[in-house]
């Protein structure tokens, strides 16, 4: 078969970085292209020196999708055999107030980048997409044909590039794609070398407990305790960054080993849900401390539970998370005690 080479669009960031180790790891030759938007190039040199002799089947170049001409010159030099597309805008609030930012990095980005495969001759995509697109499910788990609605600007350009993507494969049916709705994502490498590292007020439960936990903030804010759940709390299904990694080799191997594919969609979680007081406690747990907690109000447009059904991912991908949120939680700390400013240092905040 010889080394396949796959191009990783976001791979300096949070997902990307560690989707990128274990794809060297496996064996691959990998080109990250990246904006450095919301990502670091630390990340990079880190996954590359993690990698050991796999480090030198890296390469790295700073872009944006939408500059085409970068684009096209990037693919003119390599013949890629599939891409893994991770680059976008990813904060839900964010995308509230500021919606043609998203609208325009996230769906310009992706047509560009799609039409530029096209050209090249590339046309085999695993997307990272996001459970999202279910927006506020009337059930739980929930599984890949359930309806999809989402509930704000963020989710709305996962679901119309979803759609562009089944379109596209309607259209021609050279294309083999594989729609990866995420859940929620924590931990880091075991390493403690690379993991989450938001700019700016973290917009997710586990990067703020950890900046609570480094001292960079003063408490968490639990918002909503009157929910319909064991302890109030809003219920949602955290998978390791490890594991969902390992869940990106699993369908770029079934994309490559079966014909049939056409425009496939998996959910990638535990299919177990964790309230956010059974977070913090285990987070303490692997913190060995307290973490300062306010109560709040519900925020507006946050479901009360949501986890995924892993079932169609561990029967045709034979994938499944194998990290329970003791492992996350203890990594988590590990990347946070290891790099409490990140890939920065404090003065990068200001």
């Amino acid at each position: 078969m010889g080394t396949k080479t796959i191009l990783v669009t976001g791979g300096a960031g949070y997902i990307g970085s560690h989707t990128v180790l274990q794809l060297l790891q496996e064996g691959f030759s990998v080109v990250v292209v990246d904006n450095l938007d919301n990502s670091s190039e630390v990340a990079v040199r880190r996954v590359e020196e993690l990698a050991g002799d796999a480090g030198k089947n890296l390469v790295f170049h700073q872009a944006d999708l939408r500059d085409r001409e970068a684009l096209n010159k990037i693919f003119a030099s390599t013949r890629f055999d599939a891409v893994i597309h991770f680059a976008g805008l990813k904060a839900v609030g964010e995308s509230v107030q500021k919606p043609l930012s998203y609208y325009d990095n996230n769906l310009i980005g992706t047509i560009t980048l799609l039409e530029v495969m096209a050209a090249h001759g590339c046309k085999s995509l695993v997307f990272s997409s996001s459970a999202t697109v279910y927006g506020w499910p009337i059930q739980v788990p929930c599984t890949e044909e359930f309806p999809l609605i989402a509930a704000n600007p963020y989710g709305r350009t996962k679901l119309i590039i979803e759609d562009i993507c089944r379109d596209i494969r309607k259209a021609s049916s050279d294309w083999k794609i594989m729609l990866l709705r995420y859940f929620n994502p924590i931990g880091a490498h075991p390493s403690g070398h690379i993991g989450e590292d938001p700019h700016g007020i973290p917009n997710n439960l586990m990067p703020y407990i950890q900046q609570v936990a480094v001292g960079r903030r003063p408490s968490l804010t639990v918002f909503g305790t009157d929910y319909n759940t064991n302890d109030g709390t809003g219920v949602r299904d955290y998978i390791h960054v490890v594991d969902l990694a390992d869940g990106h080799i699993a369908a770029l191997q079934k994309l490559f080993q079966d014909p049939n594919i056409g425009c496939e969609v998996y959910n990638l979680g535990t299919g177990k849900g964790t309230s956010v007081l059974e977070m913090v406690a285990a987070f303490e747990k692997a913190y060995g401390k307290k973490i300062p907690l306010v109560m709040a109000a519900r925020r507006s447009g946050d479901a009360e539970i949501v986890y995924a059904s892993t079932m169609k991912a561990e029967r045709e991908l034979n994938w499944r998370a194998k990290y329970g949120i003791d492992e996350m939680c203890r990594d988590q700390w590990n990347w946070a005690r290891k790099n409490p400013w990140g890939y920065g240092s404090p003065e990068s905040e200001s």
